[in-house]
């Protein structure tokens, strides 16, 4: 069964306000939302799970909640 991994990244940073959905590690387009990221995500692991694949969506905390954050440029 292949895996895919949705993750929502962004929003700090030189490219602050800008958010992404990285999909297996590859930066996607940008958001302006985290929230609209997330809608993004969901939709596109939606299609995978239909298609028979195992699906993960991480979303970042934010920095002030003492998380750590990934910013866009540790995409590749």
């Amino acid at each position: 069964m292949r895996s895919e991994i949705y993750e929502v990244v962004g929003g700090n940073g030189p490219a602050s306000g800008a958010w992404q959905v990285a999909h297996n590690g590859k930066a996607g387009m940008d958001y302006s939302t985290k929230e609209a990221a997330f809608e993004a995500a969901v939709a596109a692991a939606s299609l995978a799970i239909r298609d028979g694949a195992e699906v993960s969506i991480v979303v970042q905390g934010s920095a002030e909640a003492g998380r750590p954050t990934r910013d866009l440029a540790d995409l590749t």
